[in-house]
């Protein structure tokens, strides 16, 4: 199995293929789907996903918005970087300089798991200013909490033994691994949602930028600096979510106290793929809210 999927064969059915261009930023060539008139809309994917993961909700917000969701650095159909750059602030800067290749500023953004955490982060340095941003199940805690620093160099160490990637890609190119991982978040998701999945995990160079994302993640500045975030900040949190704990999002908001939780029952880490039309609706009030405010 080749290291990167390839557009030519596996880009043939990808969701909202219509919407895909390839475009250069950052010294990178990017994937990234752009849909619908209106409004920007920011979407980022959290880690070792891709732009599949909006599959069933772009097209709704396309409806009323101009959607805008790339490939992080990578992930998916964009090319790969540096660990270095799979770092907070690299991923912020990369996003704000593709955002300003294509001459988009979001309104309104929208972040899935680690997404989130970079959204936040653009905001926090004025690369983007737009009027709310959306945690869907926003990983904004360190991993493993107390133990943050045990998971960082496991990860940097694994990210370090070229074999380990393939390793991994090896044993997810069984549908079942895959399927068994994304039950473990908390989410049943349809078929074809585990089988895009299940497609990205099959290749090393996808998982490798998941786990230097992992290697270099430090959110403990982004936890420092968030009191000094201006827009309006929506958590929401899935109730079965075993990937991030709900609980988090209680920690986050007592350090930005006007931070809002909404919490969905019986949903989990992938709230926003069992249930794209109430992630949509979600969406639409939030922006309803700020046309009255």
């Amino acid at each position: 199995m080749a290291e990167r999927p390839d557009w030519r064969a596996e880009g043939r059915d990808w969701p909202n293929r219509e919407a895909s261009r390839f475009v250069t930023a950052a010294g990178l060539r990017w994937h990234v789907q752009v849909a619908g008139q209106g409004p920007v809309m920011l979407l980022l994917h959290g880690t070792a996903a891709a732009t599949h993961s909006w599959r069933d909700l772009l097209p709704l917000l396309a409806r009323d918005f101009t959607v805008v969701a790339p490939d992080l650095p990578g992930h998916g159909f964009s090319d790969s970087v540096s660990t270095a750059r799979l770092s907070l602030p690299g991923m912020a800067a990369s996003v704000a300089a593709l955002l300003n290749v294509l001459g988009l500023r979001p309104v309104l953004a929208a972040g899935h798991s680690a997404g989130a955490a970079i959204l936040l982060r653009m905001a926090l340095d004025g690369r983007i200013a737009p009027d709310s941003i959306i945690s869907l199940n926003g990983a904004l805690q360190p991993l493993g909490d107390r133990h943050a620093a045990f998971f960082t160099r496991a990860a940097r160490m694994l990210v370090g033994l070229p074999f380990v990637p393939s390793l991994f890609a090896w044993r997810a190119a069984d549908r079942a691994v895959a399927e068994r991982l994304l039950r473990d978040t908390g989410s049943r998701i349809d078929a074809r949602g585990v089988d895009l999945y299940a497609r990205l995990f099959r290749h090393s160079g996808h998982l490798a930028a998941a786990l230097g994302m992992m290697a270099n993640w430090d959110l403990v500045p982004l936890l420092r600096d968030l009191p000094k975030l201006a827009p309006r900040l929506l958590l929401v949190v899935g109730a079965n979510d075993r990937a991030v704990p709900p609980v988090q999002a209680q920690a986050v908001r007592r350090l930005l106290p006007a931070a809002r939780i909404l919490t969905l029952s019986g949903l989990g880490h992938l709230a926003h793929e069992e249930q794209p039309a109430q992630a949509a609706a979600l969406i639409l009030g939030e922006m309803r809210q700020e046309m009255a405010a």
